[in-house]
């Protein structure tokens, strides 16, 4: 149905562009100038005094038909109009005659083009749409006042995009009537002008051009209406103490803080509990600890792999816990209270509240109050582990990936039986590493598959390797309710013990099971810290994450957001990456603001074999509508995974059908985070898969990975009939 569609398509455009072709040959033939207009009107008065009605009715399609096929004659029909009509009847009927032929020009361009161009353009399609459904109106209204601008361009153009066909009449009908009238009076006086330089003369252009820019100036007066307005109920402070105050001193508060010292603001930074946030205490230091223990156990185990003899590992579970709390403290000095003030930060421990849209209170922990205005503010706060509300979870002291390195610090072993609740990266990570350090370990996912934002494949691998790890991994099974239950047994000496048993009810269809564990970890997500910073009192909205713009400006523009309480990603290096944007506009914007850039972001889940992504995956192009290609290069085959034993994965690389442009790249494989790194940079200086096959990688590596991905998709590049003619070339030639 769609092919018999597109084909009838194809049919109507040729039949389309070969009378409107047929038309313009025909017109190239005949003269038209001032002249032969006057002669021509001249012509048609007097057969119009006996036609009136028909006549108008003519010139009225007439100036749809030529105005919708794009076609070189609007400026005299114009004219005419006004030599015909006089001025307000000639103003009237071209006003509707443009528009509406300038709306059939727009939904043919809409009807024959768009889906084509969606298909070329990708994503960019929707963030041109997006654009223009916020902006739109300023844009055309613009266009219209500027008649240097062909207007019939306009019309093919913004039919390309998802404007709505009454806001593109209602619109050109306001923007173009200026000059409508300009025209149509010259029309009135056609018989005294001696040529179209008496229309648009240069001061007349300069005008318009000065018109177009009217809708920006009016943007920028409303503006400056709606941040006065924001701020009618607060009174700006005179002076500030500082240039910038930093709330959070995670990954975005510390870089924030660190470019704003470096360019010598007054910066203050402020942090409730410890420095360098939940990466470096609860996050992604501890886990990659605990994950390299865990993988050297494995290896230990597994030895035999190598030619060794394998041994089950002989360890305390607390010696772990105390490397990785040394890790911590090794790495912590890097974001240390010292260090930032030898950078000239001042570093403020308390929990900090906006009271005024530039004043800050901060409470400190002997319960006195600190009060610091501010020409700018950063909310970089952060989020916190999200607890589901599961019947009976508070009674089981349950754990998060924030508390569980304190809670289980001093054990000698391992939980022996775990729950991991939730399969996503944190899931994942943690189930895998307490199962290789000797837990028993059910991760149970409500969603058919893990880590759902990864094509089924790589969930498919990740389940693989987590299982033959031991994980039980229950995926399509909701949690229902949890609880403890005594257990009375009988102790070597014949008494009477009672023992509290964990346990948790999930649910697949109609089948419940019930799990008991000693130990359970909430890691279904994280929620931004939104909550008690004063953003609700200002005004400044929240839904899932702080509201901002694409400067990263709240409703009020002296205040930002960055990091996990701004979205949408949740990584340290995303949180950095908005850092600079966010603390160079709140410095220096009033110069230069820089929209925050997310088109090429990095992410891995640190797994064995380890996941990395950047850009599209294919169920995201599916989803999206963007046609790709694929190409995969199975690690198996790679010399140096096989040498190190870690011959599993692939690298899949998603490109525009028929170029190397990359739009997206998935690892599965040892050091996948690490060789993801390449892909990054050849998307984010729009490097294609030419530049990858083109560059020496050292051997034996996992780097060349991706260059052999790159030599895959070249070889599905070649035409056999190519093949074949150099085949009788290099046949010729021997002969």
């Amino acid at each position: 149905m769609s092919s018999a569609k597109n084909t009838s398509k194809k049919i109507l455009l040729l039949v389309l562009v070969t009378i409107i072709g047929a038309l313009l040959v025909f017109l190239n033939g005949q003269s038209i100038d001032l002249a032969r207009m006057q002669m021509v009107v001249a012509d048609v008065t007097q057969w119009r005094q006996n036609n009136e009605t028909m006549f108008v009715a003519v010139f009225f399609t007439s100036y749809v038909i030529i105005t919708a096929t794009s076609l070189p004659l609007a400026v005299w029909m114009t004219l005419a109009a006004g030599a015909l009509f006089g001025l307000w009847w000639g103003v009237l009927m071209v006003s509707f005659a443009s528009s509406i032929g300038a709306t059939l020009a727009f939904l043919s361009s809409r009807y024959f083009l768009r889906d084509w161009v969606n298909t070329k353009l990708g994503k960019h399609a929707k963030t041109i749409d997006a654009g223009l459904t916020k902006d739109g109106i300023f844009y055309l209204f613009s266009l219209r006042l500027i008649p240097a601008l062909p207007f019939f361009a306009v019309n093919l153009l913004l039919g390309l995009t998802a404007m709505k066909a009454w806001r593109f009449y209602w619109v050109s009908q306001i923007g173009m009537l200026l000059g409508t009238v300009v025209y149509v009076n010259a029309g009135t006086q056609l018989s005294q002008l001696k040529s179209l330089s008496g229309i648009t003369s240069p001061a007349l252009i300069i005008s318009f051009v000065v018109l177009g820019l009217l809708p920006w100036v009016v943007r920028l007066v409303l503006r400056v209406y709606q941040r006065r307005k924001a701020y009618s109920t607060w009174d700006k402070p005179k002076s500030f103490d500082r240039n910038i105050i930093i709330i959070g001193a995670g990954a975005a508060g510390l870089v924030s803080a660190y470019i704003a010292a470096v360019v010598k603001a007054k910066v203050t930074l402020v942090e409730t509990h410890k420095m360098g946030g939940d990466c470096l205490n609860y996050g992604c230091v501890p886990s990659k600890a605990l994950i390299k223990s865990a993988k050297v156990a494995h290896q230990i185990k597994h030895a035999d792999h190598f030619g060794l003899t394998g041994v089950n590992p002989s360890f305390s579970f607390s010696s772990v816990m105390q490397r990785i709390h040394q890790v911590i403290a090794a790495i912590a000095p890097h974001d240390s209270v010292e260090r930032y003030q030898s950078l000239g930060v001042e570093v403020l421990q308390g929990h900090a509240k906006l009271i005024s849209p530039w004043c800050v209170s901060i409470t400190h922990a002997d319960g006195s109050s600190t009060q610091l205005t501010s020409r700018s503010i950063i909310i970089a706060t952060g989020a916190a582990p999200f607890v589901p509300p599961l019947p009976g979870l508070e009674s089981i002291n349950y754990l998060t990936s924030d508390t569980l390195w304190e809670h289980l610090r001093c054990n000698e072993q391992a939980p022996k039986r775990l729950v991991i609740l939730g399969g996503g990266p944190i899931g994942c990570e943690l189930a895998q590493a307490f199962a290789r350090l000797g837990s028993q370990v059910t991760q149970v996912e409500m969603l058919e598959r893990l880590m759902v934002k990864e094509d089924e494949e790589v969930s498919l691998f990740v389940k693989h390797a987590l299982q033959q790890d031991g994980v039980n991994v229950l995926t399509g099974h909701k949690a229902i309710k949890c609880g403890v239950s005594e257990l009375k047994s009988e102790d070597n000496l014949g008494n009477e013990v009672t023992h509290d048993v964990k346990w948790l009810e999930v649910g697949c269809g109609e089948r419940i099971q019930r799990i008991e564990f000693d130990e359970i970890i909430v890691a279904v997500g994280r929620a931004p810290r939104l909550s008690g910073f004063g953003l609700k009192e200002l005004g400044i909205p929240t839904n899932k994450v702080v509201q901002t713009n694409d400067y990263l400006e709240t409703l009020l523009p002296n205040i930002y957001a960055a990091g996990d309480v701004a979205g949408p990603y949740q990584f340290t290096h995303a949180a950095a990456h908005q850092a600079w944007y966010a603390c160079v506009n709140a410095l220096f914007g009033q110069f230069k603001r820089f929209k925050v850039d997310y088109r090429v972001i990095p992410w891995a889940t640190f797994v064995d074999p380890e996941v990395a992504r950047v850009g599209l995956n294919e169920q995201d192009a599916a989803a999206q509508g963007i046609s790709y290609q694929v190409t995969r290069y199975g690690i198996d085959d790679l010399d140096r995974a096989i040498a190190d034993g870690s011959a599993a994965g692939f690298v899949k690389v998603l490109t525009v059908p028929g170029k190397d442009k990359i739009l997206g790249v998935t690892i599965v494989g040892a050091q996948g985070a690490e060789l993801i790194a390449e892909f990054v940079l050849a998307m984010k200086y729009n490097l294609g898969l030419n530049k990858v096959l083109g560059t020496i990688h050292i051997y034996p590596t996992m780097a060349e990975a991706n260059k052999y991905v790159a030599g895959e998709w070249k070889r599905a590049q070649v035409n056999p009939k190519t093949m074949l003619w150099l085949q009788r070339y290099h046949s010729w030639r021997r002969s």
